[in-house]
């Protein structure tokens, strides 16, 4: 999710679940390529299990941009077809390259011919007129023959045109049932359901058909349901952390992040939901926002967390 899980967000979601696999936003090949590495790579080594999500629709600038995440040490490569942007689309690569099943089939084979390390691809039902039967099996038959064996699939389909990329998150009717269904046509693949989901114990009805779910909007909007996820899905102890807890265990790395040179606006944002069904949730994420207008920043986050019910 662009200007979501970048560093500072995953960092965060890693003190609430240690099993969870998080993903970086979708990254760019050109700029990958030739932006700077350091700082588009970087990342904390608590956030593994990490993937790096790529955009891009030239099997060598994608080759050459995996050779480089593995060497930064990403578990996965994973290969965004699901984003229906007009920029993306104009770069001709994110949703509208279901369209080309070759092309995308092209693009996994440079990327498994250098790396070792997992390859997935994100994408969607369909887009525009696809059909969401016959074309999404002909595009995951294609797609898993050079070498992809991991789909995380969003079960709406994509409308390229008359649709904001909002929209395309709630006007298209959700399919979970066809996502299902892949899972039994092609039950040597993982298939991974994305999409609508917006409690973590939505996932113990999905688990049941396919072999993992992706959350995205709603872990943001809602962080602290994360806390469930390693209890509910790995078996480990539940957490007694409260939320108050949580935001003053972020307070050493806000500082560090601060003293540091970055913004702490941009650290903080991410913490804005925690203030989810709390008393002072208006007051806490305005005092957030504005985080970096005070003189003692550390003492302000402390009377934030005492806040949070």
């Amino acid at each position: 999710m662009m200007d979501r899980t970048d560093r500072h967000e995953r960092f965060f979601l890693r003190s609430l679940s240690k099993k969870a696999f998080l993903y970086t936003e979708m990254i760019n090949v050109n700029a990958l390529l030739y932006g700077d590495k350091k700082d588009i790579l970087l990342f904390n080594e608590c956030e593994h299990p990490l993937g790096i999500q790529l955009g891009g629709n030239d099997p060598i600038k994608l080759g050459d941009s995996a050779i480089i995440s593995e060497a930064s040490g990403y578990d996965e490569i994973n290969l965004n077809i699901g984003c229906p942007s007009p920029k993306v689309q104009n770069g001709e690569f994110g949703a509208v390259l279901m369209k080309n099943p070759k092309l995308v089939a092209q693009c996994i084979k440079s990327i498994k011919n250098k790396v070792k390390i997992p390859v997935s691809v994100k994408c969607r039902i369909g887009v525009d007129d696809m059909n969401e039967d016959k074309d999404l099996s002909a595009f995951i038959k294609e797609v898993s023959d050079s070498g992809c064996k991991v789909f995380i699939v969003h079960a709406r389909k994509a409308w390229l045109k008359g649709l904001s990329p909002k929209e395309n998150r709630n006007i298209p009717p959700l399919n979970y049932q066809r996502v299902y269904r892949l899972k039994e046509e092609f039950p040597d693949l993982e298939i991974i359901i994305n999409g609508g989901l917006e409690k973590i114990e939505d996932s113990e009805k999905h688990l049941r058909f396919v072999d993992g779910v992706m959350m995205g909007r709603n872990i943001y909007e809602d962080p602290y349901q994360l806390l469930k996820v390693d209890p509910l899905i790995y078996g480990l102890p539940e957490s007694l952390k409260t939320k108050r807890d949580i935001l003053l265990e972020m307070i050493p790395y806000v500082m560090q992040q601060n003293n540091s040179g970055e913004k702490i606006q941009l650290v903080c944002k991410h913490f804005m939901g925690l203030a989810k069904g709390t008393k002072f949730a208006k007051n806490i994420r305005s005092s957030l926002a504005r985080l970096h207008t005070f003189k003692r920043p550390e003492k302000k986050l402390i009377q934030i967390a005492n806040q949070l019910s």
